[in-house]
């Protein structure tokens, strides 16, 4: 999919990973300016490099989004560098399986195995960091940009949401905690912004294989585990998503020409997944 962005800057948490790396250099190709954001100043820089490699125009910014100071100074780069922003795409996040118990259902099987993660087993710090990283690491990057973005023409906000948002996957309870409250920080913040003009929206990906996840859902020789075959059986066009696949949503809601009446959704990209009954 091709769009205008030539008049977009766009400013991406977490573009360092594979989701939001590939929205960076995808939104690049339309024209926009990005500004590469992630945690990991080599993979922040890696991900900019492309897109300069292929003609466009990013810089690199190693921040923290769990650090209001952090993002404060990250702000600040943007600035002296283009200028402005009116796209923010909060794309950091993701789980830990250590906050992931091992079976579906409680067994005491879990409870009495020390190679196993029962209910009791879940780390409280690991917990919180899990629900930090996905809610309080989009909540904060909001409230500082949004102090340029409601200076900006069009100016949006993108969050990350996850399937297991609208029904509490088995398993990982931090993560489908931490992305339900993405959809409904995403719905107050549309409300709460809508007097600046600023629309906010959330893509809410299906089953992709990603940096933070790969541990899960596939074994050390690279293939699918049981749970993930599960997955691909539940998923009506039987397989996994691929990066690309949310690139035809991420620009159509970046083009305002397009996507101008659009506020306040949380847009799936599941393969049918959430079509699918469980018996």
């Amino acid at each position: 999919m091709k769009v205008d962005l030539s008049d977009k800057i766009a400013v991406i948490t977490g573009a360092g990973g594979i989701l939001a790396g590939n929205f960076a250099v995808h939104m690049a190709k339309c024209g926009a300016k990005v500004a590469v954001m992630d945690i990991d100043q080599a993979a922040a820089e890696k991900t900019a490099a492309e897109i300069r490699a292929n003609g466009g125009e990013a810089i690199a910014i190693a921040c923290d989004v769990l650090s209001k100071e952090s993002m404060e100074e990250a702000e600040k780069k943007v600035v002296a560098a283009f200028g402005g922003y009116n796209i923010l795409v909060n794309g950091a996040g993701g789980n830990n399986i250590k906050v992931s118990t091992t079976e579906d259902k409680f067994s005491q099987k879990a409870v009495d195995d020390p190679d196993m993660i029962s209910f009791f087993d879940l780390d409280i710090p690991l917990f919180r960091r899990v629900v930090d990283l996905n809610l309080m690491g989009t909540f904060i990057p909001t409230q500082v940009f949004v102090k340029g973005l409601r200076k900006a023409e069009h100016p949006q906000i993108i969050n990350m949401s996850s399937m297991s948002s609208y029904t509490a996957l088995t398993r990982v309870v931090a993560y489908s905690n931490a992305k339900a409250a993405i959809n409904s920080l995403t719905q107050w913040l549309t409300v709460h912004l809508g007097p600046l003009g600023i629309r906010v929206n959330a893509i809410a990906p299906g089953f992709f294989v990603t940096k933070q996840n790969k541990a899960m859902m596939t074994n050390p020789d690279g293939s699918l585990t049981p749970r993930s075959q599960k997955v691909i059986d539940h998923t009506p066009l039987g397989r996994m998503g691929e990066p690309d696949d949310l690139i035809g949503l991420l620009l159509f809601l970046c083009d305002h020409t397009a996507s101008g009446y659009i506020n306040g959704t949380v847009i799936p990209v599941d393969g049918g997944f959430m079509a699918t009954p469980g018996v």
